[in-house]
């Protein structure tokens, strides 16, 4: 099943807002930077394959990338509460 990118980020923001009580000034901070460097790489990615720079499937793989650095560095994120 695939899901449009508004309703991913929307999703994410909504469970992030959930967890926001529980995370240090510090994580929040970081994953606030985290969220703008994915909300950009998307946008780029968009744009690229808008102008026909990339095809549909080479934008969807780039996606995917991007989720999985995010994931990747939430995780770090995560960790700055457990130091």
């Amino acid at each position: 099943m695939k899901f449009n990118k508004a309703t991913l980020v929307a999703t994410a923001a909504a469970m992030s807002l959930g967890l926001a009580a529980c995370d240090s000034a510090a994580e929040n901070e970081a994953e606030e930077n985290i969220e703008e460097m994915e909300d950009a790489r998307d946008n780029q990615v968009d744009a690229m394959e808008e102008a026909g720079e990339i095809t549909e499937d080479q934008a969807d793989v780039m996606d995917d990338q991007t989720d999985a650095m995010e994931e990747s560095m939430e995780e770090q994120a995560d960790e700055i509460d457990e130091m």
